[in-house]
This record gives structure tokens, sequence and C-alpha cells, in this order.
């Protein structure tokens, strides 16, 4: 393909530019869709609209209708229509608008297609992908992450990427893999300045089921994923500057499967934990992390394991309640400090 036929939004990377997170996603897309043809767009307004973030601009011109496929209003119709077709060996990727709205899919998702495999109904190449997250002021209806509804659900792949990098190389990852993948995306990280990045040219993936080390450190361990990995790296970059505490920044990528070895190979380096999430925190992974730790590291800990999290509400429309509900920065830098103090 030559670049005459690319949409010129998508030749960012081609021409050594910086993307931004959503331009990676775009970029994952359009390449997946490019080298396999059985890779199709199914969701809300993402033809003729190119979707309500502008992530699918002009596919429905280049791809055509077959290909890029706008839908209804029924989250579960269209989610159990790319499962048929997953079965009959395409790779659906489905957008779901915001995926607070994921919840009309959840019986198609958790008794249909994270089933399929393990009733013998043969692999089910399918990607589930969306917006989530708050701070945009969108409130209860537009701000949730779902990672948590669907963590207990064996079948499942669970991705929530925080870079460009990432975004890009998870997406083309879970697109080629055989099983199911929930792709979350946090809209904040969208068109954050901070996270545009010159990606290579070349194809590339990043693994499923690796976290990476986005920061080291030796006498603390911050694990955490999306929008908080930001928080986390300011929070420690302060607590080096200001406190000499050298706090290693653990970013999972991939939720299920989770890599523990990645977790506990770090607290065992540094004897502290603490868990950040913007998910709320009854129920939250929070919990689950710190359990596995409890079960693989618990002699190597030298002080209590600590979360900060979004509380127990609806998210707010407002913006100072919102900011409140959510894990600042400060939030996370007054645990880092307790702990290093214990």
């Amino acid at each position: 393909m030559t670049e005459s036929e690319i949409p010129e939004h998508l030749l960012k990377t081609k021409r050594g530019e910086p993307v931004t997170f959503l331009e990676a996603i775009s970029e994952a897309l359009f390449e997946e869709m490019t080298r396999d043809d059985s890779v199709f767009l199914m969701g809300e307004d993402i033809g003729v609209y190119g979707g309500a973030f502008k992530v699918t601009r002009d596919f429905l011109a280049h791809f055509g209708e077959s290909r890029v496929i706008d839908t209804p209003i029924a989250e579960g119709g269209f989610t159990g229509a790319a499962a048929g077709a997953a079965h009959m060996g395409l790779r659906p990727v489905v957008e779901i608008q915001f995926m607070d709205f994921i919840s009309p899919a959840y019986d198609v998702i958790t008794n249909y297609i994270a089933t399929s495999n393990y009733r013998g109904a043969g692999p089910m190449p399918l990607v589930i992908r969306g917006p989530v997250g708050g701070g945009n002021r969108g409130g209860p209806f537009h701000s949730q992450n779902v990672e948590m509804a669907f963590f207990h659900t064996p079948g499942l792949k669970i991705v929530y990427p925080s870079t460009a990098y990432d975004a890009k190389g998870l997406l083309k990852s879970a697109i080629r893999d055989d099983n199911p993948v929930i792709f979350e995306e946090h809209k904040g990280l969208y068109r954050a300045p901070a996270l545009r990045e010159v990606l290579p040219d070349e194809d590339y993936v990043v693994p499923l089921g690796k976290a990476r080390v986005a920061r080291e450190g030796k006498d603390l361990t911050f694990v955490t994923y999306g929008a908080m990995v930001g928080k986390c790296l300011e929070a420690a970059d302060a607590l080096e500057r200001d406190d000499g505490v050298q706090a290693e920044v653990i970013d999972l990528r991939t939720l299920l499967p989770m890599d523990d070895d990645a977790i506990v190979d770090s607290v065992k380096k540094t004897g502290r934990l603490l868990v950040v999430h913007e998910d709320t925190r009854t129920g939250g992974i929070a919990g689950e992390i710190c359990m596995r730790v409890s079960e693989r590291a618990f002699e190597w800990l030298d002080a209590p394991m600590l979360r900060v999290t979004a509380i127990d509400a609806p998210v707010p429309y407002s913006g100072s309640l919102e900011d409140y509900f959510l894990p600042q920065t400060d939030d996370v830098l007054t645990a880092a400090r307790y702990l290093a103090a214990y």
C-alpha cells in the first residue's frame, strides 16, 4: 500500500512524527485491517461519523461498509453478532461507544463468548474495545471502569494500556489472539500531550499477559495500570526528590491474565507494596493483587500492603466532587510516605 492510499492522519508514524494515544489505536486498527481481510469493525457511529472520539475517521471510505459496520444502539445484539462472525473465522473488533454501556452485552460476553473454547465451540477471536475512566466531567454514565465486572470470568482477557506504544502493540496482539479480549482505553489518555511519542514504523506487537517496569526503584513498589501510571510516576518522582525514597512502578498492561511474577519479583526487592487503581475500592483488583502477594511473598514484606483507589460511589458530575472521588497524585504520595516510614 502506498502512502497516497493511506488517510492523511494515519501517516504520522511513517513520517517519524509523534502520535497521540488515540492515533496509536487508530493505526493499530488500520494496519490490522490492511494486513488481514478477516478483521472488521462493528459499533455505533463508527462509520460515517468516524466514532465518538474519531478513532475510525475515514475508515469507512477506505475499507467499505462490509468491514466498517455502523450498528444500532443494541450492544447485546451486535456483540452477539460479532461472536457469530468469529465462529465463522472472521476477527471482529467491536467498539462500545462508552464502556459504561457494555452492560447490555454482559450476558453474551460472560455466558457465551467467554465459554466458547471451554465448551468445544472453537476459538473466539473477538476484541471488544472502547473508552473508560473519569476526569472528564462525564458523570456516572460516561466515566466508569468496567474491568472488575469481567475479571471473575474465565476465558476472557482484559487489557488496559497506559502509553501510545503499548496501546498500539497490545491492540495488535489482541486482534491476533484467538481468545476474546476486552480492551479498555482511558479517554483521559486519548489526546494527552505527555503521551505523544514517536512509534516504530515497522510492525510490532506487545505480548499480552506481561507487565512492564515503568520506573525502577528499590524501596517501594507501586502496582498500577491505565491513567494511574502517570500519577504513580509523578508521586515516585516527588518521593525521590523530597524524601530520597526510590519507588518502582509496575504497569500491569494486561489485567487478565495478570503477570504475577513481575509483581512478586518487585515486592521481594522492595519489601513494600502500594496498589493504585482508578476503579472503586470494594471488589477492586487491589484486593486480588494483595492476596496473591500474601500467598507468594508474605515473608518479604516489611510493611502492610496498602491501596489507593476511587471511593465506593457513582462517579460525580461536579468537578470538585469528581476530583475528590478519583485518586490523585497527593493521595498516592501520602500512602507511599506512610509505607516508606513504616
